[in-house]
């Protein structure tokens, strides 16, 4: 995982991080995560996937109804 340092961080804007991650009941370090994982890439975002099928479904005319496959890949085995 990557790592970054924020320089000349206002007391103030520190102060409110930590309030903010006490309340929710978590380090100033996960908080800070949770922020900018919030901010760059918002849950409702549109994924890749999604919109290739929305085109096909536009091109194509019908809409393809697929329930995806949820258990685990077996890993390989390569002996």
């Amino acid at each position: 995982m990557s790592s970054i340092t924020i320089r000349n961080l206002p007391e103030e804007t520190h102060r409110a991080l930590r309030q903010r991650a006490a309340l929710a009941g978590r380090s100033t370090e996960a908080e800070v995560r949770a922020i900018l994982e919030q901010a760059a890439r918002p849950a409702g975002r549109t994924k890749l996937g999604s919109l290739l099928a929305e085109i096909g479904q536009e091109a194509s005319g019908f809409e393809l109804n697929l329930e995806r496959d949820k258990t685990p890949a077996e890993p390989m085995v390569f002996e």
